[in-house]
């Protein structure tokens, strides 16, 4: 999957936004205002999700181009290294998944006003 799709898709999920708080290449996309996915577009063979953390480390055992994410809580980011094996379905099965952990961490209060719930995965 490459930067185009990964951004195409992103956008498809229910009120994302995108934008560049940290640098110039650094493209973050968020629900609620709460960052679930980032990806440098300059070096993007990388694509950092937010993960559960029982899950994040499953999915590192099985897998040896998903690993904690350099600059972020290893417990709950991923990194995915797109230039290895990782299937379409799996990369997009994780962007939900990263999406539905920010919607559980928000308020039932912020869920209502912004009209935001999970989505399958």
């Amino acid at each position: 999957m490459n930067i185009e799709s990964i951004r195409d898709y992103s956008l498809t999920l229910p009120q994302v936004t995108e934008d560049f708080p940290f640098d110039e290449t650094t493209l973050v996309f968020r629900v609620a205002g709460k960052i679930f996915a980032m990806i440098d577009l300059e070096q993007n063979q990388w694509l950092t999700l937010k993960c559960e953390p029982e899950y994040a480390q499953q999915l590192r055992e099985h897998h040896t181009e998903i690993e904690g994410a350099w600059h972020m809580n290893k417990r709950h980011w991923n990194m995915l290294n797109l230039v290895g094996n990782l299937s379409d379905a799996l990369i997009c099965h994780l962007i939900r998944h990263s999406y539905n952990q920010v919607l559980r961490s928000l308020t039932r209060r912020v869920r209502q006003e912004q009209n935001l719930s999970e989505i399958e995965e």
